[in-house]
């Protein structure tokens, strides 16, 4: 067993490794960026090593960096984590040639699995079924949309490198695939340094499941299947595991081909098989079909760790060191049932627009696992993947599981940047996913319910009105003449201000008369009846949904008088495209601007009809988050 090992990566999942290193007695040495010098693993590892500035290409992308660190340290292996160097074979080599050991596959299984069409054709000689499509290396334009007119629409396209969404468009027809193969070329360039893509059949009714295989080069088993089919813009929101709905004879054959899969290309260490299910008719055992393989741990193994009660850090570990697979397949069993949710900072009803700032609050419940890189004073910057945390939750069954999920959710509290709390809750309550009919597409179709912008109540506002002006249990009840004292405060609220009044009827009531009611609330100990927090000018009210206020210094109130007539930029990024010029006209959800920011593209578009009059960033511009970008002005 190795006594120190260096850990490739940041956030949550370095957090994570680091919990079960120290467990089994083993230091751990991280690495850090300059943005990240603060950060929750750096203080969690034994040792910590700066390896650059913010940018991943010149940190976390950094090799040969990393490897100094691992030297000069005296780490034995480096684990990977999962996204930055986990999956690139020219590291592996690179680290066992300097004499270290990979804590994970071997860098010939990463490159058979590393580009999606090779992986496909290697699969289909193995003999595992394959979604039919074009896998080819020829991209001229006009052959792949041939081809995309002989597989028949719907289709996907997909990057042949990389993963996590990226590169992936949707082409509904022939009139659509210019722009969907421009798109996904675009982006996979950007982020994996290869434009190449394949053209696949689009399963109209689509469920992703992946199976959860570990080798140690020469035998493999399975670890049960997950269900990822919760997904918006091809990124996993909600998992879980068993998945729904499963058989014994179609996770048998799920199981076997997967481990068939791990087999053939001698595969040690953590993976996993993915697959698009039909789910039109319930599962069967010709309705699954390979889709590609992650070399390395997944973001969602805990909810395959809480039904197995397997370790599979411990076992990438005990197998990286030369030990055998720690378990058989006959050993391995199903207990219950698991959910995981991923709280990100993101803006929902934006599109899910990643979101920057600091966590002014941060409070998770005790029932749940939670696996989290940040803390209360930690900054999202524009620089990494936005996750919060995942939150796991098991129980005996699924429904049990999924009560625990909902509470879970209910009973965490973020402040300081916007998340998708609102919108996770609202997904566990979705009848749709409580009865199991879970299918790549229900987010989209309820997207109007789970996405919409939070409706603050009368409560809500006189919760945050009492907050906001610091009022405690016996708040300004001394001497008042022939009438209780009162104080209004003013709140921002989705660009609507509001007054609410506070009048103090006692040391444990406070009567707030906002929005047109009169709302009296109690002292309950800690709070008025919901627990909120105030954070610098700003107000988080934590009940049946997540709100945050602004409060309003009636001595200094702006106004936006810009309106609908200005593109500006939703958070700092890199301009890739400008679609528009001056004196052009644009009518409403015309594309405008292409803006890559945190390794995605995000498409910018008019918010109105009307004559653009200034177009004030070009291609390869940097911008700041608000930056204006285009304005307009009315027609004629």
């Amino acid at each position: 067993m190795f006594d120190k090992i260096l850990i490739a990566n940041r956030g949550e999942i370095a957090c994570r490794v680091i919990r079960t290193a120290r467990a089994m007695g083993v230091r751990t040495v991280a690495v850090y960026s300059d943005a990240d010098a603060d950060a929750l693993h750096v203080a969690q590892a034994d040792e910590a090593v700066r390896i650059g500035p913010a940018p991943v290409a010149e940190s976390y992308l950094r090799g040969d960096l990393i490897i100094q660190a691992a030297l000069e340290t005296g780490a034995q292996g480096v684990h990977p984590g999962y996204g930055f160097l986990s999956e690139n074979p020219d590291f592996v080599d690179a680290v066992t040639a300097a004499g270290l050991v990979f804590i994970g596959p071997s860098a010939s299984a990463i490159r058979a699995m590393g580009l999606k069409d090779a992986a496909k054709a290697l699969m289909v000689k193995a003999g595992v079924p394959v979604v039919p499509g074009y896998h080819g290396t020829n991209q001229n334009p006009d052959f792949l949309a041939g081809e995309a007119d002989q597989i028949g629409y719907p289709v996907l396209i997909k990057a042949v490198a990389g993963g996590g969404g990226k590169g992936m468009r949707l082409a509904q027809s022939a009139a659509d695939f210019a722009e969907a193969l421009a798109s996904a070329q675009a982006e996979a360039r950007t982020a994996f340094g290869n434009a190449d893509v394949l053209v696949e059949k689009y399963v109209t009714s689509p469920r992703h499941i992946e199976v959860q295989v570990f080798g140690d080069g020469t035998d493999a088993v399975h670890l049960f299947e997950r269900d990822c089919s919760l997904q918006r813009r091809h990124q996993k929101v909600i998992e879980e595991a068993p998945a729904p709905g499963m058989t014994d004879a179609v996770r048998r054959a799920m199981g076997d081909a997967a481990v068939t899969a791990a087999k053939a290309i001698g595969y040690a260490g953590a993976g996993t098989i993915e697959f698009i299910v039909d789910g039109a008719g319930g599962l069967r055992t010709d309705g699954f079909w390979f889709m590609e393989m992650n070399t390395r741990l997944q973001v969602e193994h805990p909810v395959t760790e809480a039904i197995t009660g397997v370790d599979l850090v411990e076992w990438q570990l005990r197998v990286a060191s030369g030990e055998p697979l720690p378990a058989g397949q006959d050993d391995l069993v199903i207990n219950g049932h698991a959910f995981e949710a991923r709280l990100y900072a993101e803006d929902v009803p934006k599109g899910f627009l990643p979101a920057t700032g600091v966590i002014d609050h941060l409070l998770f419940p005790d029932s749940a696992r939670i696996d989290s890189g940040v803390v209360a004073g930690s900054e999202i910057s524009p620089w990494y993947d936005p996750m919060i945390a995942k939150i796991t939750v098991h129980g005996r069954d699924r429904a049990t599981a999924l009560r625990g999920l909902s509470a879970a959710l209910d009973a965490t509290q973020v402040a300081g940047t916007v998340t998708n709390l609102g919108f996770l809750r609202r997904l566990s309550r979705d009848k749709g996913f409580a009865a199991g009919r879970v299918d790549t597409g229900l987010i989209a179709r309820q997207e109007a319910v789970l996405c919409a912008v939070a409706v603050a109540m009368p409560h809500d506002l006189a919760i945050a009105g009492v907050v906001a002006a610091g009022v405690d249990r016996g708040a300004f009840t001394g001497f008042a003449l022939w009438a209780p004292l009162a104080r209004d405060i003013l709140l921002m609220y989705e660009g609507a201000l509001v007054t609410a009044r506070l009048t103090m009827q006692g040391p444990d009531r406070c009567d707030v008369a906002v929005a047109g009611a009169l709302v009296s609330l109690t002292w309950r100990g800690d709070h008025w009846g919901v627990p909120a927090v105030r954070h610098g000018r700003r107000v988080t009210v934590f009940g049946a949904q997540t709100l945050t206020f602004d409060i309003v210094d009636p001595l200094d109130r702006g106004v936006d008088a810009m309106g609908g007539d200005t593109v500006l930029a939703p958070m700092p990024g890199l301009v890739r495209d400008v679609a528009v010029a001056v004196g052009q006209a644009v009518a409403e959800g015309d594309r405008m601007v292409v803006l890559e920011a945190m390794k995605m593209e995000h498409v910018l578009r008019a918010p109105r009809d009307g004559i653009v009059s200034a177009v004030l960033v070009v291609a390869g511009d940097q911008v700041t988050a608000g930056a204006l970008m285009v304005a307009l002005e009315d027609a004629g």
